[in-house]
């Protein structure tokens, strides 16, 4: 019953990512933050570093050394460079659509990289991106690769069930009930082994 009931109040969000480019689709009311993915990291008088401006705003900004600027999908081999500030970049990009509703249960989040994709994403990419949405306060995440999804009708168990097909290696984490019945003779027998030699 709290399952429906979240359910009820919660929505799904669309995100995409380029190098340039963050665009947060909240498919439930239609509002969208698209902006560039910069995060301004200013180091304060007392050594700590704090993020001092968000997305476009950043532009204007010029970088010193009280301020830097991070792309965190900029690196010319992946479209995710830095984890922690791209976490908090997306924090940033929930916290603006979110902070007008009551009640807002974690979100439900469709990621879809746009770019540096050849040949799929690797597990260290699926798990980067998937950890880097719930640590943004997501309740549930799905990956998406292939053609822009219509943000009107995204069917978020449709995606995650794809997503699952997609991975090519699947990693057996539970041994084989073979396995066990080895063991089991192989206990029997030094059991048996033991016994004996009393």
């Amino acid at each position: 019953m709290i399952r429906s009931l979240i359910n009820k109040f919660s929505t799904t969000i669309y995100v995409q990512i380029w190098e340039n480019r963050i665009k947060v689709t909240d498919t439930q009311t239609g509002e969208v933050y698209d902006e560039a993915p910069l995060v301004a990291i200013e180091t304060n008088s007392k050594g700590q570093k704090i993020i001092s401006a968000v997305g476009n705003e950043v532009k204007s900004m010029v970088p010193s050394s009280e301020i830097q600027i991070i792309n965190p999908f900029s690196h010319p081999r992946a479209l995710l460079n830095d984890f922690l500030v791209a976490e908090k970049l997306l924090q940033h990009a929930f916290h603006l659509l979110f902070c007008k509703k009551t009640l807002s249960p974690a979100p439900l989040v469709v990621m879809q990289p746009m770019e540096k994709i050849e040949g799929g994403l690797t597990m260290i990419e699926r798990k980067a991106f998937t950890e880097m949405a719930l640590g943004a306060g997501a309740r549930e995440v799905a990956l998406h690769q292939g053609s822009e999804l219509s943000v009107s009708n995204i069917d978020f168990k449709k995606v995650k069930a794809d997503s699952a097909k997609n991975i090519t290696s699947q990693i057996e984490l539970k041994p084989k009930k073979e396995n066990y019945l080895a063991l089991v003779i192989w206990v029997a027998v030094i059991v048996g082994v033991i016994w004996s030699s009393n």
